[in-house]
């Protein structure tokens, strides 16, 4: 009688802590080692929620229709209007901190008419309208993860040969985000650095300093540039010189949560691993946590003392 084959032992999903990081396992092979840890991520929260747990969330990516599953935050303490130039600004490079730290959201995007869509999907977005209700329709789904108020300001964006944006531009979306931070006296504002060479990014952030902006995240529209080339790092520090003082959020704990956001600001991204670039940066960054508990973390800079 033959023997009969005993079940193999099936492999247990790894804690993330446990993961390889990037400079463990190479940067070109981590996104696979995130997108494994994301799928089991999901698959868990999915089965809660088959158990009718309420504060498991299902959403469903724009563009791809893909459900994905995340657990609901209660948002406390002082409100925050969030100033991003576009709609994934903020989903880049500052949702981790607000998935980790809840607080009352009101984001304003003022450049929400682009012509800027993935090359494959061209065929199918093919103009202004459309390219911009779907941008509208990832930015939608990636806010709701925050409960936050929407404020979009119409603006259509820059394009290349990128030029100076027009002074009297700058002067009307200040006076348009004025409006809007009038209406929610006492919330602490947030805006990007302008670490990038971007016009749009370059003007918004000058709108809000108008606007007395003390907080800036740190900009990742271009990271893959920003990150690896010498002339944009000078660029960098040029910017932010000795007036902006570094601070470093955690984001270890909830960074799968933060690839469920970035599924959503990105739907139309192909290959999806293109969406994890945001993550390797934020492993960068975490490894100048003064006290190395953590993998992954954002970067804020203030130019007063902490609110």
């Amino acid at each position: 009688m033959q023997p009969q084959p005993q079940p193999q032992p099936q492999p247990q999903p790894q804690p993330l802590a446990d993961l390889p990081v990037p400079d463990g396992h190479g940067i070109y092979t981590f996104p696979d080692d995130l997108h494994r840890a994301h799928q089991t991520h999901n698959q868990q929260l999915a089965a809660r929620h088959r158990t009718h747990d309420h504060r498991v969330l299902k959403v469903t990516a724009p563009h791809t229709r893909v459900p994905y599953y995340i657990e609901a935050r209660s948002p406390s303490g002082r409100p925050v209007v969030v100033i991003e130039p576009h709609h994934d600004d903020f989903a880049l490079s500052a949702s981790g901190t607000f998935l980790a730290h809840p607080r009352p959201l009101t984001v304003a995007t003022v450049f929400t008419r682009s012509r800027s869509v993935h090359p494959a999907l061209e065929a199918t977005y093919t103009d202004v309208d459309t390219v911009s209700e779907l941008r509208d329709r990832e930015g939608a789904a990636a806010l709701a993860l925050f409960a936050a108020r929407r404020h979009l300001l119409g603006h259509k964006d820059a394009e290349p040969p990128y030029r100076t944006y027009d002074p009297q531009v700058l002067d009307q979306i200040t006076d348009e985000l004025r409006r809007i931070a009038a209406a929610h006296l006492g919330a602490e504002l947030l805006a990007p650095a302008t670490v990038t060479r971007h016009p749009d990014h370059l003007l918004v952030h000058e709108a809000a300093v108008r606007l007395g902006c003390t907080w800036f995240w740190e900009d990742l529209a271009f990271w893959a540039t920003y990150a690896l080339v010498g002339c944009d790092q000078q660029l960098f520090r040029t910017r932010t010189g000795a007036t902006m003082r570094p601070e470093l959020v955690d984001i270890t704990d909830v960074v799968l949560d933060k690839v469920t956001v970035l599924r959503m600001h990105g739907s139309q991204m192909h290959p999806a691993r293109k969406m994890y670039r945001p993550i390797r940066h934020a492993f960068t960054t975490a490894a100048d946590l003064v006290d190395s508990t953590g993998f992954y973390a954002e970067r804020f800079y203030r130019t007063e003392p902490t609110c």
